[in-house]
């Protein structure tokens, strides 16, 4: 379950959208989306587009915290962006629906069908959410690169039993998703292949010990 709009038709999202009193705002590439995001009670639905949530250190290097692409949901209340170091960067044009949390929640609303159907899809999206963040957590507990790459590899392997993984993240995103140095992450990756222990092509990493 990763769209929040599943079982809806359009006609139904458009009552949707109007009963939820929605806005959608409109950012360019490398412009920040909704600065006073931490500050309100929002849920949010990238709509088009694909955004990163980052974290800027002192010295102005980014560290990936959520990537978002089409249907992510996010918002002050679901989403790592409590530090005020923390920003949304669009990496390219998006569109975002925002909806008030105190609408969304509005027991009156439970008559209408697709409202009922709305909420059960972001309370699958948000628990997959929750899954994701415990798995990085897991991931970053382990000690070196190679095992966090392992960890990393056996989640994906998990969620198709395929031995054939294509990466979602680029190589950037994917050290910066593991807190490691971008090159020392290439050098166990490496590693890992002289070990017979995967084969890479480009974005595509074959497991060879399953």
């Amino acid at each position: 379950m990763d769209a929040p709009f599943q079982g809806i038709s359009e006609l139904q999202k458009n009552k949707l959208f109007k009963l939820l009193e929605t806005h959608i705002f409109n950012f360019n590439k490398n412009q920040e989306i909704l600065q006073t995001m931490k500050n309100d009670n929002i849920v949010c639905i990238l709509l088009e587009g694909h955004a990163n949530i980052v974290n800027i250190d002192y010295n102005g290097e980014e560290t990936l915290v959520e990537d978002l692409i089409q249907n992510s949901v996010f918002g002050s209340g679901i989403s790592d962006i409590e530090s005020s170091d923390c920003q949304i960067i669009a990496k390219e044009n998006c569109s975002v629906l925002v909806i008030d949390y105190n609408k969304l929640i509005n027991i009156n609303y439970i008559d209408h069908k697709y409202y009922n159907i709305f909420i059960n899809n972001l309370f699958q999206i948000i628990h997959t959410k929750l899954k994701e963040k415990n798995d990085r957590i897991r991931i970053l507990t382990k000690k070196s690169i190679r095992d966090k790459l392992l960890e990393y590899f056996e989640e994906e392997y998990k969620k198709t039993h395929s031995k054939n993984i294509y990466l979602q993240k680029s190589f950037k995103e994917l050290s910066d998703y593991f807190s490691v140095n971008r090159s020392a992450m290439f050098r166990e990756l490496r590693y890992l292949k002289d070990d017979h222990l995967i084969k890479i092509d480009g974005r595509k990493i074959t497991l060879l010990n399953k």
